[in-house]
C-alpha cells in the first residue's frame, strides 16, 4: 500500500459495533486518527458523511482501505463509481490486504463479483425484513406506532378544531405535534364519530 493510508469502516445499525473493523484497519497499517466511520447507515446509499470525509481526505498516491467491499458499498453501481472515482484521482483502493487493480481483467472481474455478492446480500436482508414484518403483522405483533396523543387529547383537539377558533398550526403548537399528526387526528376522530364510536 502506498502513500497515506485512509481507512473507512461502516455498520448498518446502531446496535452493531465498529471495534472489529477498526482493529482490522489498524492491523493493515491505518492509524486511528485516519479512520473515518459511518454508524447506523446502510451501504446501499452513497449519502454517508463518513464516506464523504474519507473520499475527501485521500490525495493522489494515497490508499483508501476498507476491511471488506461490503463495508464500502452494497450496490454494484456504487462500488464501481467509488472505484472509478479513486482511479481517476490516482488513489489506490485496498479491500483488506487485496489492492484493487482496475487494469487487471481478473482483478476487475473479482471486484465485480464481490460487489454483486454485497448487493445480493443487501437485497436478501431487505427481503427477510419485509417477510418478518408480514409475519409479525399477521400475528398481531406489529401494530405500528402508538398514537402521539391520548384518546382524551385527541377528543379535545377535535373539539377545538370543530369550534373553528384555532388554525391547524395553532393546534400543532398547542399539542406539541406536527401538522400531519393534527390532520390525522381530526380524520380519525371524524371517522369514529361518523361510525358512532
Amino acid at each position: 500500500m502506498t502513500g497515506t493510508l485512509i481507512g473507512y469502516a461502516r455498520c448498518s445499525t446502531d446496535k452493531q459495533d465498529l471495534t472489529a473493523q477498526r482493529h482490522a484497519l489498524a492491523e493493515l497499517g491505518v492509524s486511528a486518527d485516519r479512520i473515518y466511520t459511518d454508524h447506523g447507515l446502510t451501504g446501499t446509499s452513497r449519502d454517508r458523511p463518513g464516506l464523504a470525509q474519507a473520499l475527501a481526505a485521500v490525495r493522489a498516491g494515497d490508499t483508501l482501505v476498507a476491511p471488506k467491499l461490503d463495508r464500502l458499498a452494497r450496490s454494484v453501481p456504487d462500488a464501481r463509481a467509488i472505484a472509478e472515482e479513486l482511479e481517476k484521482r490516482g488513489v489506490a483502493l485496498a479491500l483488506g490486504r487485496q489492492i484493487h487493480d482496475p487494469s487487471d481483467p481478473m482483478g476487475k472481474m473479482f471486484f465485480n463479483i464481490l460487489a454483486t455478492f454485497a448487493e445480493f446480500e443487501a437485497d436478501l436482508i431487505r427481503m427477510r425484513t419485509r417477510e418478518g414484518m408480514k409475519v409479525a403483522k399477521a400475528k398481531g405483533k406489529l401494530k405500528g406506532k402508538p398514537p402521539k396523543l391520548t384518546d382524551r387529547q385527541q377528543r379535545h383537539l377535535h373539539q377545538l378544531h370543530e369550534g373553528g377558533e384555532h388554525s391547524i398550526s395553532e393546534l400543532s403548537e398547542l399539542f406539541s405535534v406536527s401538522r400531519p399528526t393534527v390532520y390525522r387526528t381530526i380524520q380519525r376522530m371524524a371517522s369514529k364519530l361518523a361510525s358512532g364510536q
